[in-house]
């Protein structure tokens, strides 16, 4: 471990009864980090009106769009690296049975291709670090499946073989390219019979099954960690208040909470896994359904809340981290509309998703579905029809599409590892920084308005000024390099 990674550590682990309220004020004295010396600064930026599905059209290197110095007439972007916040797991999308699908029926060269672009972190690869995976089908599968469809107590007939055929193979392809990514599972509903209505469309689980269902959890786990993948962590249920989704399960808050205390959380211990218990997974609209799970017995056993923003407003993760400091918060989906416009749905998931949820205390941030064709298929009977992939795939040929350019944006220049820093708001040009574990200072950020800006930036410690152009409707990247290396 270098000095700079074990001193934000230490300054990350002092961090502690902090006020969630104020998301750029932290009040708890940190040890100060090294002086970063800014050398050079880039700025990458995809506007909206980019070509949709045209490579490198996005992510742009801009030249000629930095000056040393400093102009009073300009606001000021100040990124203080003496303030950390969270720790960033990661940036990604959902790895859907689908996606997988689609993904390996490439040829051998051209999957090779794009996985290498998607998740290495070399020149013109993008570094995806994080994935969330369906337990079992998500509606973005061709047809609902469990891993256990005849009823048996002690689940004999536990097999993940339909995993197999697509998903699995795609992981391990992945791992190889990128061994330290982080997998999040999640069920979109048990098993048939273990539900009130004995099908995969809403119903709730019987208490009778939870016992069961714990060790259907613990199952999957074991199953793909003798496949060579850990899952890092677990949501309990995907949209747990949205029955009409198929396949799905209505559970309330203090049905998980009873789960996960008198059965999942034992059972995780008992079975030595140490993956972490994520409960919610659902709108910003409800931030008290994680508050009353952290408010119960289970709370010893979770490690966080989970958050999709279909409703409500991308603060409300602010409140859930208040109730807890000590619990980690993230943001696992977001869907793009196939019918959506390109420059818009690019702004809105740049400013609620990729800014708004890390000044918010998410340590990731995911889009939906990484991959679909261009009839937005698969999907079950029932499930969503209008789910835009980041990518389409149709044989060998690859679009690129908002979704993939929200995520680049990050994942290629924030490494797992990386720490959120404080940076102030600047109206029209949203911003969020990090520092990396090598130093690098990073700010996403975007221009709202119809005309070029131009912005000073200061970064504390130093004497350097910069003065920063950026395009209209616009979202960018700045990259900051100093002297402190790895």
């Amino acid at each position: 471990m270098n000095t700079l990674i074990g001193l934000i550590l230490l300054m990350a682990t002092s961090i502690s009864g902090i006020s969630c309220g104020d998301n750029n004020e932290n009040k708890t004295p940190v040890p100060p980090p090294p002086v970063v010396e800014v050398d050079h600064v880039q700025l990458y930026v995809t506007s909206r009106d980019d070509v949709n599905g045209q490579k490198n059209q996005g992510l742009r290197l801009l030249e000629d769009v930095v000056a040393t110095g400093e102009d009073e007439s300009y606001v000021t972007l100040r990124v203080d690296q003496n303030q950390v916040y969270q720790e960033i797991d990661g940036f990604g999308f959902t790895l859907t049975g689908g996606s997988a699908m689609h993904i390996n029926s490439m040829t051998s060269a051209a999957k090779t291709a794009l996985l290498q672009e998607l998740f290495g972190r070399e020149e013109g690869q993008v570094g995806v670090n994080y994935l969330r995976v369906s337990i079992a089908a998500s509606d973005l599968d061709a047809s609902p499946f469990s891993y256990a469809e005849a009823e048996d107590e002690t689940l004999s007939n536990f097999s993940i073989s339909k995993d197999k055929e697509h998903l699995i193979p795609v992981l391990k392809e992945i791992l190889a390219i990128n061994p330290s990514i982080k997998i999040l599972g999640t069920p979109w509903s048990p098993p048939t019979w273990m539900k009130s209505n004995n099908a995969y469309k809403g119903g709730s689980l019987l208490v009778d099954k939870y016992a069961t269902y714990a060790d259907y959890f613990v199952k999957y786990i074991q199953a793909y960690a003798a496949e060579g993948i850990t899952i890092d962590a677990i949501t309990v249920q995907n949209e747990p208040l949205h029955d009409g989704n198929n396949p799905s399960l209505y559970m309330e808050s203090e049905e998980m909470a009873k789960f996960i205390a008198e059965q999942l959380g034992p059972k995780f211990q008992a079975a030595n896994i140490s993956t972490k218990i994520i409960t919610y997974d659902h709108n910003c609209d409800r931030p008290d359904y994680p508050i009353s799970i952290i408010n119960s017995n289970a709370n010893q056993y979770i490690n966080g809340s989970a958050f999709h923003l279909y409703g409500g407003d991308i603060s409300a993760l602010s409140s859930v981290k208040t109730a807890d400091t000590s619990k980690g918060i993230y943001f696992t989906e977001q869907w793009v509309g196939a019918n959506e416009d390109f420059g818009g749905a690019l702004m809105w998931h740049f400013e609620n998703m990729f800014i708004g949820a890390p000044r918010n205390w998410s340590r990731n941030v995911l889009e939906w579905n990484l991959a679909s064709d261009a009839n937005l298929q698969p999907h079950t009977d029932g499930g969503c029809t209008e789910c835009l992939g980041a990518l389409t795939i149709e044989g060998n040929t690859v679009n690129r599409n908002v979704a993939y350019y929200t995520v680049a944006h990050a994942s290629k220049f924030i490494p797992s590892g990386s720490y959120r820093v404080k940076s102030n708001n600047m109206g029209d040009l949203p911003n969020v920084s990090f520092i990396t574990p090598n130093g690098k200072i990073i700010t996403l950020l975007m221009n709202n308005s119809d005309a070029q800006k131009k912005f000073n930036y200061k970064l504390t410690g130093t004497d350097k000024s910069y003065i920063i152009s950026i395009p209209a409707n616009s979202i960018g990247t700045m990259v900051y390099d100093s002297n402190t290396k790895a």
